[in-house]
């Protein structure tokens, strides 16, 4: 399935996968003039794209690996999810977790995204749920070994 993605995009380019069998397109940065990000600093950056996405798929907003392990840049929120029905433009929430100032300029590779279908949950409220062998453990319960 290849869901059909519309994008209105300011500055003409597109998300774009690096290689074959990449999960993930680059999202671009599109500033008027370089930004740097001091260590623990934390700003928005515009893409320039507005996107429609189909009911049904969601985007998944995630930090460049090369980006995160080299220089300590990643997303604020980890993941960021954008919604089907969300029509402003795409920002990413990027923070600076390095020690160093790291300086983003126009065009730069700053996130990607891996765009994935979801299931609406249909909630019921219920007295009990079913037990099961793991139960409520949880967090390191089954050690590291």
């Amino acid at each position: 399935m290849k869901p059909k993605i519309k994008i209105i995009s300011k500055s003409g380019m597109l998300p774009s996968y690096e290689t074959y069998g990449s999960a993930g397109a680059d999202l671009r940065a599109y500033i008027d003039e370089p930004v740097t990000l001091m260590p623990g600093e934390r700003r928005l950056i515009p893409t320039g794209l507005f996107v429609q996405l189909p009911v049904g798929i969601e985007a998944q907003i995630r930090a460049r690996s090369g980006l995160a392990i080299k220089h300590g840049i990643g997303l604020v929120n980890g993941i960021g999810t954008v919604d089907s029905d969300y029509r402003g433009e795409w920002n990413v929430p990027l923070i600076n977790w390095g020690q160093e100032p790291y300086t983003i300029h126009n065009g730069d590779r700053i996130a990607q995204v891996v765009f994935a279908s979801y299931v609406v949950g249909d909630f019921e409220l219920t007295e009990s749920i079913d037990s099961t062998e793991r139960g409520a453990g949880g967090f390191g319960h089954t050690g590291v070994k």
